[in-house]
């Protein structure tokens, strides 16, 4: 990731970032949002790459969210940090893979291991080995075929 974190602590008063530190958010791609003008875009300055949001935005508004004694939502956005690195095919595949009663365990510990092994993605091993947990202990896991 190529933004820095910020040296001091953000906490609550500093939300909106875009209005408080819009200096602080960049595209995937570096850019600057105040580099995002309806002119750049017409010029095709800008990307559709611009137009995501960067894994440091993410993780900036989880710093916010640790601050407001949200530690749920900053999860999420640390989850959300880590999904950026994966392909959208993939992150669908997973999402559908994570529906109860359409994976094997064995298959949801494999996904979790990718996204640990592969992507690097700690946070979201852990919440697919939680899943893991939860479906069996629910019997939400796939069913064998019967003959």
């Amino acid at each position: 990731m190529s933004q820095s974190t910020p040296t001091t602590p953000l906490g609550p008063s500093d939300y909106p970032l875009s209005v408080n530190h819009l200096e602080m958010l960049r595209t995937p791609t570096g850019k600057a949002l105040s580099d995002l003008t309806m002119d750049a875009v017409v010029s095709g300055e800008v990307s559709g790459d611009d137009l995501r949001i960067a894994p440091e935005t993410l993780l900036l508004q989880a710093q916010l969210a640790d601050a407001s004694d949200r530690p749920q939502l900053a999860s999420n956005f640390r989850r959300a940090a880590e999904m950026t690195a994966i392909p959208d095919a993939e992150v669908l595949e997973m999402y559908n893979a994570l529906r109860p009663r359409a994976s094997s365990k064995e298959r949801l510990l494999a996904i979790a291991e990718r996204l640990e092994g592969h992507y690097g993605a700690a946070e979201s091993g852990a919440l697919v080995r939680e899943a893991v947990e939860v479906y069996e202990r629910r019997n939400l896991l796939a069913r064998p075929e019967q003959d």
